[in-house]
């Protein structure tokens, strides 16, 4: 009973964890290594991922340097940047490629919050589902006399509880990234 409330929980918190990290690469106007998480570059015939080829950092508030280890891996990189839904165009001096972001537009910082809000009740359903699984195992634990009629209402308020704050903390997180977008 406790194994099933105690994996409940830790689900619940891995689904906010994956919403950090998906607004991670939501371009805000600042830049943020986290945007070139998801671009593969086709390195000898390899998708491999970007940081793993280059060092990426933040030079200014809005430029990203990304300086390969690998000189002659600047073309790939550039392609692949160019091929992502990243939405910027590199700059390559030969020695290094540089992405400056542009000051985000009222109207393109609201779609973006849309998306934030869409991602953050996304994974309010993820979690909604991790309620009823672990509901429907308490039910044939139930059923097959594992825990009694008392120890199912307990589990299945202890699992609203976790499934209450677990919404909270989404909405948290939510709102945050919102403040982040909005901020000029």
């Amino acid at each position: 009973m406790k194994d099933v409330l105690k994996a409940t929980e830790e689900r619940m918190q891995k689904s906010v964890r994956g919403l950090e990290n998906e607004y991670l690469s939501i371009r805000a106007g600042r830049a943020n290594p986290g945007v070139l998480d998801k671009v593969k570059v086709d390195y000898y015939g390899v998708p491999t991922a970007l940081n793993q080829m280059a060092a990426v950092s933040v030079s200014e508030a809005r430029v990203l340097v990304i300086q390969p280890w690998d000189a002659s891996t600047l073309h790939e990189i550039e392609k692949a940047i160019l091929a992502s839904d990243i939405g910027i165009t590199p700059t390559n001096d030969g020695k290094v490629i540089r992405l400056a972001f542009p000051q985000l537009t009222e109207e393109r910082r609201r779609e973006i919050v849309k998306q934030v809000h869409k991602y953050a009740e996304e994974c309010k359903v993820a979690v909604r589902n991790i309620r009823r699984d672990a509901m429907d195992k308490f039910k044939a634990m139930k059923k097959d006399g594992e825990i009694t009629e008392d120890d199912l209402k307990d589990c299945e308020k202890q699992v609203q509880n976790a499934t209450d704050k677990t919404c909270k903390d989404v909405d948290a997180v939510a709102a945050k990234k919102e403040k982040e977008i909005m901020e000029i």
